[in-house]
């Protein structure tokens, strides 16, 4: 393989260890969410939204790069591409060859930015069902205490 071919996948292979890490790291979170206070959760939930927000003009720039990208792919027409390759057009085949990996290395950025935001989300929800069940419980010992004084 060419040397261009494999700093390509190396560099693809990293970020998709760094998505993997991200996926483990996120179901270690859902696992040990019963076992973690309120506290905790909403200490972690913070942390994530802090994460988010730093990054979230980043991800929102690599969102519209990934639009440019898909259109200007699009915008290539594959006769065109084969017609390149008939001819040999070196300069023209490298361009798209550019411009293909950076399309793959956004996508794969991009995907690691989503499972962050999954990972917030997730967070959020435990979050929110914890208050829900504290209240519950909350309003089960008042009405007991309540039936209680009744008596």
């Amino acid at each position: 393989m060419s040397t261009a071919i494999d700093n390509f996948t190396k560099k693809l292979h990293d970020n998709l260890e760094a998505i993997e890490d991200r996926v483990k790291s996120l179901k270690k979170s859902i696992r040990s969410a019963p076992e973690k206070t309120q506290a905790e959760i909403q200490a972690k939930l913070d942390e994530a939204k802090t994460n988010l927000d730093t990054k979230k003009q980043e991800f929102d720039g690599y969102r519209a790069k990934l639009k440019t990208q898909f259109e200007t792919k699009e915008a290539e027409v594959k006769s065109q591409v084969e017609e390149w390759k008939a001819s040999r057009e070196v300069k023209q085949l490298e361009h798209r060859a550019d411009h293909a990996e950076g399309y793959a290395d956004t996508a794969t950025f991009l995907a690691m930015m989503t499972m962050q935001e999954a990972e917030e989300a997730t967070l959020a929800a435990i979050a929110a069902r914890l208050d829900a069940e504290t209240a519950a419980g909350t309003t089960k010992k008042q009405d007991k205490s309540a039936e209680g004084k009744k008596k």
